[in-house]
């Protein structure tokens, strides 16, 4: 009888098991940048991964911290506010902003018109 061990090789670049990501669409904005010419095969399968493990951190994080623990579930609003709540992910501010009513923004910029007109007479 043979004994299977699990093996560490589906972690192993060149391998796209333990992806969950596809690496394709990862190459594909990597090569978006006008200053990537070549990709190693080692460095796309570590960004790949590294981008899946970031975006497991943020879902987590938001979960734990967020209203989803009630609901199971987690929302637009637990990512939006673990981005401007947490530290670590302040960066991502500009990219999941806070969801505000379409009223709620037009009286935020009828105020600010009416501040610069207060301001230039």
């Amino acid at each position: 009888m043979s004994h299977v061990s699990p093996d560490n090789d589906d972690q192993a670049p060149g391998s796209k098991k333990g992806l969950s990501l596809p690496i394709s669409r990862v190459r594909l904005i990597m090569k978006s940048s006008p200053d990537v010419s070549n990709i190693n095969q080692e460095a796309l399968f570590l960004t790949t991964k590294a981008t899946e493990m970031f975006v497991q951190h943020l879902a987590l994080s938001s979960f734990n911290n967020g209203q989803g623990k009630e609901s199971r579930s987690l929302s637009y609003s637990d990512l939006a506010n673990a981005a401007e709540e947490m530290e670590t992910f302040q960066f991502l501010t500009d990219i999941l902003p806070k969801k505000i009513l379409a009223r709620d923004y037009l009286k935020s910029l009828e105020q600010m018109q009416e501040e610069e007109e207060a301001v230039d007479l």
